[in-house]
Formats: structure tokens, C-alpha cells, sequence
């Protein structure tokens, strides 16, 4: 359970990655110490295929970190006022990754509680992506840490641990959360099921486009 992910475990296509992150241990080491958190819910993005994605136009400043190498956190501020963290996975230049949508602080309740001091109870901590990340007290200059702690830049402030992956039987997928467009009705957002700290979703109903997430699914599984 303690043991950290690989380079390899991350160095896979997203859609093999995003599900396979569900019970991994996300570890944030910061000056006001340690804070654990079981990941429960994710999402998708691939790159120049996904409309929904930062990288769909190309590189820019912004998303560089997300075109590799994989095992690295990719974190964008939004909005003006929240950050979101991503773990980029796949070959170099494919710009894939996996935002993490929600997660249940296992320690570092204290910290945790003061960064987010209006959820009601600790199973909002970190539900919800931009409430995962001021949770964990993330930031851009955590853009481009080194999951695997093997370039010097991270292992200590942010690595993921093995955990306990949830059986297969309660883990769902279904349309991402907050997606306009054609990138809507790619089924690419992964969770627990019944898990208290997956964040609240309303029903995606597409009219048409079962299409489209088949050709995305198989661009995808190709790539």
C-alpha cells in the first residue's frame, strides 16, 4: 500500500491510467507537514483529440507540462481564484492527463480543514477539484513536480503511493463534469460509487453523438 507508483505505471494511454488512479494515495508534504488523500474520483483529457483539452490547440506556456514526460503534476489556475492538479501520463508529446476530481483526507485532517474551512464536514475537504487542490495546499508552483521523484523536483512534496485500488464492480464512468461542445460526451470522468466524497453530478443526456465518443475512444486507445 505504501509503495509509490512508477514511471511505467504512468507511462500508459489516459483511459488505461484515469480508472487505475481510483484508492491510489495522493501524499502532500508541505511545511506544515504530511496530508494523505485516497483518490475517488477522476477525469480524461487527451490532448489534440479531446476538445476539452488544454492541449487540444497545441503547446503553449501554460500546458507544457502536460506534453510529458509522464509521472508529472500539470496544475492550472482557473477562474482567477482556483488551481486544479493533474497527473500527466502517456508518451512524451501526446499532452495526456488526469485531473483529480475528489479524494478522502486519510491525514492531515488539520491543515486541511483550515485551507478549507467552509465545508461542513471532512468529506467535503476535497471534494471537488479546485477544493482537492486547496486542500492540499497546491498551487502553480507545484507545475511540472516530478511524481516519481526522480529529476530532483518532487518524491518528497508530491508522489502517489500504490494504495488499494476499489473492486471493479464499484467503480463507474460517465460524461465529464463542466464540458461543452463535442469534448461533452466523451464518458471520461471515473469514480467510486456511493463514495461520500465523489463530487455532485447532473445527468449528461446527449441528443446525438454516440459517434463522436466512439471515434474519440478509438483515436484514444490507438494513440
Amino acid at each position: 500500500m505504501d509503495e509509490p507508483l512508477t514511471r511505467d505505471f504512468f507511462d500508459r494511454p489516459v483511459l488505461e491510467v484515469a480508472p487505475d488512479l481510483l484508492g491510489r494515495i495522493l501524499v502532500r508534504t508541505d511545511a506544515e507537514g504530511e496530508l494523505m488523500l485516497r483518490l475517488t474520483e477522476v477525469e480524461a483529457y487527451a490532448g489534440e483529440l479531446d476538445p476539452a483539452s488544454h492541449a487540444y490547440r497545441g503547446r503553449t506556456q501554460r500546458n507544457a507540462t502536460m506534453f510529458g514526460p509522464p509521472g508529472h503534476a500539470y496544475v492550472y489556475f482557473t477562474y482567477g481564484m482556483w488551481h486544479c492538479l493533474n497527473l500527466v501520463c502517456g508518451p512524451v508529446g501526446q499532452a495526456r492527463g488526469v485531473l483529480l476530481r475528489a479524494g478522502e483526507v486519510l491525514s492531515g485532517l488539520g491543515p486541511a480543514r483550515r485551507r478549507r474551512a467552509s465545508a461542513r464536514r471532512d468529506a467535503e475537504l476535497a471534494r471537488g477539484p479546485a477544493r482537492l487542490a486547496t486542500a492540499l495546499g497546491v498551487d502553480r508552483t507545484l507545475d511540472g513536480t516530478d511524481l516519481c521523484g526522480e529529476d530532483g523536483t518532487g518524491g518528497a512534496t508530491l508522489r502517489v503511493l500504490r494504495g488499494s485500488p476499489p473492486p471493479r464492480s464499484v467503480v463507474r464512468n460517465g460524461p465529464r463534469t463542466g464540458v461543452s461542445g463535442e469534448g461533452a460526451i466523451a464518458p471520461w470522468r471515473f469514480w467510486v460509487d456511493g463514495d461520500p466524497t465523489v463530487s455532485p453530478y447532473r445527468a449528461h443526456r446527449p441528443r446525438a453523438g454516440r459517434a463522436l465518443t466512439s471515434k474519440l475512444d478509438a483515436q484514444v486507445a490507438e494513440s
